[in-house]
């Protein structure tokens, strides 16, 4: 698959959420603390197969990018 999304963190999943409609994906990013949370559809989550310790690709495309600093 290729894809023009530049931003394509790898990790893996820690945990799905399900929901009535919506699910929470929770990706631990590969050789990182930090986690990537996503609010997906049950339907997706579902049809990926989506499930805890599965390798993931969290895709990010915004019009937004916001930077801070400490």
């Amino acid at each position: 698959m290729r894809l023009s999304t530049r931003n394509q963190l790898r990790g893996t999943i820690e945990s799905v959420e399900l929901g009535a409609v919506m699910a929470t994906v929770r990706i631990r990013l590969d050789g990182s603390d930090q986690v990537v949370t996503a609010a997906i559809t049950k339907d997706a989550v579902q049809d990926l197969g989506l499930e805890q310790g599965q390798s993931a690709v969290a895709f990010i495309k915004s019009t937004e990018v916001m930077v801070g600093i400490e």
